[in-house]
């Protein structure tokens, strides 16, 4: 059984990198678009390929925080740890006795 800590880092982790990944995401489409457009307006210039880079960079990003999430979520445990023994109800005891 993990620990209690383990399972609030866990989440920690989890709700941070959902808020990388739309970070990530957000610039990954900055830098697409900026790269279509560089494109378009100047092919080959040097603006055009720095931004195809930053947009490679974005895009690998993404992709590793994607990566890390979905091996966070497949970890943890499906459903919340039962630490209470299940209760009897009174008929099952009664039936015993």
């Amino acid at each position: 059984m993990a620990p209690k800590t383990d399972r609030i880092k866990s989440l920690r982790a989890v709700r941070q990198l959902r808020r990388i990944r739309t970070f990530y995401a957000a610039g990954t489409l900055v830098w697409a678009a900026s790269t279509a457009w560089t494109a378009w307006q100047t092919p080959g210039n040097r603006q055009m390929w720095v931004s195809a880079l930053l947009l490679a960079i974005f895009a690998g990003l993404l992709f590793t925080a994607t990566l890390w999430l979905q091996r966070l979520q497949t970890d943890g445990p499906a459903e919340p740890a039962h630490h209470a023994a299940p209760r009897r109800t009174a008929r099952s005891r009664h039936a015993h006795a």
